[in-house]
């Protein structure tokens, strides 16, 4: 038989093992604790970069092909910016790093489709002066042009006007290669302006020339379509709904952009994208539709 001493030990050392499993137990419970805390944060972080932040400028990339397209022209590349809002959440470093990505692509053609400025923000004089400058450094091959959108004033055509941008509202340009073949731009001012379709189109030839038409609120592509042929639109306005929620219909739908706020639509024979833009307007933030620009390479 076992002596009480005996019996004593091995009574103490079960409790000695109890110990050490709750002892073992707590700091797994701790660890486990601290690893789903930490991987809530970079979750949260991840999810709050992918689809609410402001920041984290995205390039969407397109081909499109036509051919109406010139040989000359293939291969060209063209940079659509929309509704920079400067001074909601852009200020001078966005557009520094704006400058800097759209001018690694080396484009041919840039294009803004309005909403310079935000409404409610005053811009100081010193701070025009230092969006031009940033600005002025956008490089584009063969040419830079521009429509204003509602939100733009004199400040939007004093500082287009200085970095070499060509004011488009309701007018065309014809852009030619060195062999003279040519392709059309079409510019259509915003819809709270004096918007004038026919003037815009007024001795255009839309049926020999590739034409792009730039626009700002993207509901005018079904007034233009009425009376004009047109291969392809850009426009900006609904920021995509800025707040996008997966699987589900854009949500905010904007007078002027409620009947085509999404990225893209084929209306008619027509290709329409519609830029989510860079900055924000009513509430400074977004969800689901991050800041982006549109690179677009045209195909023969």
């Amino acid at each position: 038989m076992n002596s009480r001493e005996e019996k004593n030990k091995d009574k103490q050392e079960h409790f000695d093992d109890i110990e050490r499993r709750e002892k073992r137990k707590k700091r797994f419970l701790l660890f486990l604790k601290i690893f789903l805390c930490l991987f809530t944060i970079i979750m949260l972080n991840v999810l709050y970069t992918k689809y609410i932040s402001t920041l984290g400028l995205i390039v969407k990339e397109k081909e499109i092909k036509s051919e109406k397209i010139p040989d000359s022209f293939n291969g060209l590349k063209l940079i659509h910016v929309s509704d920079l809002h400067y001074g909601s959440t852009i200020f001078i470093d966005e557009v520094k790093n704006l400058v800097k990505t759209i001018n690694e692509r080396k484009p041919d053609l840039i294009v803004f489709t309005g909403d310079l400025i935000d409404e409610k923000y005053k811009l100081k004089t010193s701070e025009q002066e230092k969006l031009t400058t940033e600005l002025n450094k956008l490089d584009a091959s063969i040419g830079k042009y521009a429509v204003s959108g509602e939100e733009d004033e004199d400040e939007f055509l004093a500082i287009l006007n200085q970095c070499n941008f060509t004011i488009l509202d309701n007018s065309s340009d014809l852009i030619y290669e060195e062999d003279k073949s040519t392709i059309l731009m079409v510019g259509i001012s915003s819809m709270e302006s004096n918007q004038n379709i026919d003037n815009a189109f007024n001795n255009t030839d839309t049926t020999n020339n590739y034409t792009i038409t730039l626009v700002h609120e993207p509901d005018t592509a079904d007034d233009i379509l009425e009376k004009y042929n047109t291969d392809l639109i850009l426009s900006g306005h609904s920021h995509n709904g800025q707040i996008k929620i997966p699987y589900l219909p854009t949500i905010i739908r904007k007078n002027g952009a409620s009947k085509y706020p999404d990225s893209y639509y084929k209306v008619k024979d027509t290709k329409l994208f519609v830029s989510s833009g860079i900055g924000c307007s009513d509430f400074n933030f977004r969800i689901g539709a991050r800041p982006s620009i549109n690179f677009f390479r045209l195909r023969k």
